[in-house]
């Protein structure tokens, strides 16, 4: 069983930057591909990063790519996603997921956190 607990959510300009976190509890954290989606009212749920248990594999949504950057600290039990030049479209809860796949859909994660709301004032 793994428990995910986000942070680091709020209100920023665009153009600004803020940096998510998400802390796990339980064993076998190190196993576990992470990953981070967000969803606005309304819309699905949407894929935005993924790193693999080891740090060695990583993939992002497009729309995100060159802004962000996921990593992780095994050590720490902790998963990261820093957010720059944000856009008042990355408005969003967001989410972090624990699965035992890398994967950008979110059906193959088996863990959820409880979101963390970002909002982005143009």
């Amino acid at each position: 069983q793994v428990q995910l607990v986000e942070s680091g959510g709020g209100l920023v300009q665009a153009g600004g930057s803020l940096r998510l976190s998400c802390a796990a509890s339980g064993r076998f954290f190190s196993s576990y591909s992470m990953g981070w989606f967000r969803q606005t009212p309304g819309k699905d749920r949407e894929f935005v990063a993924v790193i693999s248990w080891s740090g060695g594999s990583i993939s992002y949504a497009d729309s995100v790519k060159g802004r962000f950057t996921i990593s992780r600290d095994n050590a720490k039990k902790t998963v990261y996603l820093q957010m720059n030049s944000l856009k008042p479209e990355d408005t969003a809860v967001y989410y972090c997921a624990a699965g035992t796949i890398p994967s950008i859909k979110g059906s193959e994660y088996n863990y959820w956190g409880q979101g963390t709301q970002v909002t982005v004032s143009s």
